[in-house]
């Protein structure tokens, strides 16, 4: 599975930006598809999840109600729709493709997608 992130960029505290990530090849031996993000100085950290049979997501806590994943199984793609984003919100995000649904551990995610970068300015 190859993945390719895209989307990233500088943006205000309040505004949006959409990331998207496009799989190719064996897209089938995949799961979910998520999306962790490391901040400077920072380990990286879950964000969020959406499965490619159903489109259940899980987020975590500090992105909740902000943040929005989906899927277009049709165009292997998935999204992260950020809104209200933060200063804390800056970071290098990846996409990934897992196994198991729920995984939020990067071990239990085989397939990444390079980072996209996005700054949030206060």
């Amino acid at each position: 599975v190859q993945l390719q992130a895209s989307g990233g960029g500088l943006v205000q505290t309040g505004g949006s930006l959409r990331l998207s990530c496009t799989a190719s090849g064996r897209t089938f031996s995949s799961v979910i598809m998520g999306w962790f993000r490391q901040a400077p100085g920072k380990e990286r950290e879950f964000v969020a999840a959406v499965n490619w049979v159903g489109g259940n997501t899980y987020y975590t806590g500090s992105v909740k109600g902000r943040f929005t994943i989906s899927r277009d199984n049709a165009k292997s793609t998935g999204y992260l729709q950020m809104n209200s984003l933060k200063p804390e919100d800056t970071a290098v995000y990846y996409c990934a493709a897992g196994r198991r649904w729920l995984a939020t551990s990067e071990r239990e995610f085989d397939y990444w997608g390079q980072g996209t970068l996005v700054t949030v300015s206060s």
